[in-house]
């Protein structure tokens, strides 16, 4: 006999995203935590409705930056002072003014790197599958569609009880989502 999976969790569709704040502000007040929002276009206000911390990206492109311009700085001292070092002109092997350009520009590429890199880390992608693909629905979500979920592994998460709270938030329609 097969056995049945626990659910992913559930889906709420809104027709506005003023709708969708204000069910995301409303879970939060009831106790949800793990919960996600969907919408075609970004949501002023979403992200703090639904309780997120702030990104650490800021911080992944910092030290990114940071380890860009210290790594192409240690170059060019390497070769210049400890590899290769030419006395040319009286000019000291390590005459630091000479490094700035190479260094701005190991430093902007560490950056746009770790951009790139730490965002697609933090938002976990690429993402080939995800359950919410199986709502049949959930493919308006990047044209005008605006979606709550609600995931099962939150503590307060009950089926019945929350799909009974997400019918109250007056939504076009809840669906349970399948893993």
């Amino acid at each position: 006999m097969r056995e049945t999976l626990p659910p992913y969790g559930l889906l709420a569709e809104f027709d506005t995203p003023a709708d969708l704040i204000r069910a995301s502000r409303a879970a939060y007040g009831e106790g949800y935590r793990r919960m996600e929002a969907y919408s075609p276009f970004p949501v002023e206000g979403l992200t703090d409705a639904l309780g997120q911390r702030p990104s650490r990206l800021p911080f992944v492109v910092l030290m990114g930056g940071i380890l860009g311009g210290l790594i192409g700085y240690g170059l060019q001292y390497y070769a210049e002072v400890i590899g290769y070092p030419k006395n040319i002109g009286g000019r000291p092997f390590h005459s630091w003014p000479a490094f700035v350009p190479v260094t701005f520009e190991c430093t902007v590429l560490g950056a746009a790197l770790s951009a790139v890199l730490g965002m697609l880390a933090l938002n976990g992608l690429p993402m080939p599958y995800h359950p919410l693909f199986h709502v049949p629905s959930f493919a308006r979500a990047t044209r005008d569609g605006f979606f709550l979920s609600i995931k099962a592994e939150d503590p307060k998460f009950n089926l019945e009880a929350t799909a009974q709270f997400l019918r109250g938030l007056s939504p076009r329609d809840v669906q349970e989502v399948p893993q």
